[in-house]
């Protein structure tokens, strides 16, 4: 009988932490790269938290908790994407998606969300082991703007609280 056939357990306190080690995979430019440092240097991972919770093949889950401003560049995936609210609010475009709402988002479609006043926490659902992040950010303003948003934000982020679930 093989893997397969076999039931497993995943915990969250087993979970991995996306950001501590190179398990997304990305090709930035270097603007990108160098913006993307200048965030991570004003404190952008006070801002969000994301943990693969089960990474099987065909099946992977990730958790995503995004605090209030943070800000997440345009960006798309190489697998397709469902992603399930499951506390506080986010807009995307002009929709907003509250708890118990769902969005599916196609592979390589550029999209990028805002979370809501309390922040959001998504489950996000891929048929894939791969996990990238393809950065559609191009220019300085944008890079700019972010590590700007993250000093103003990255005290209150560091003491904020996940979304009520309802």
């Amino acid at each position: 009988m093989g893997d397969a056939k076999q039931f497993q357990i995943f915990r969250k306190a087993e979970a991995y932490v996306m950001g501590t080690e190179g398990v997304m995979t990305t090709d930035p430019t270097p603007l990108q790269a160098e913006g993307l440092n200048r965030m991570i240097e004003a404190g952008v991972q006070d801002g969000a938290q994301f943990s693969i919770l089960c990474n099987l093949p065909g099946f992977t889950l990730i958790h995503a908790w995004v605090k209030k401003d943070y800000p997440l560049p345009l960006h798309s995936h190489c697998a397709d994407c469902l992603y399930h609210v499951v506390s506080g609010s986010l807009r995307l475009g002009t929709e907003e998606l509250t708890a118990g709402d769902s969005i599916f988002i196609p592979a390589s479609v550029p999209y990028t969300y805002r979370a809501g006043p309390e922040g959001v926490e998504v489950l996000e659902f891929r048929h894939t082991l791969e996990v990238d992040f393809r950065n559609y950010a191009k220019n300085q303003a944008f890079y700019d703007k972010a590590v700007a948003t993250v000093l103003a934000n990255r005290d209150g982020w560091r003491e904020a609280g996940k979304p009520a679930r309802n």
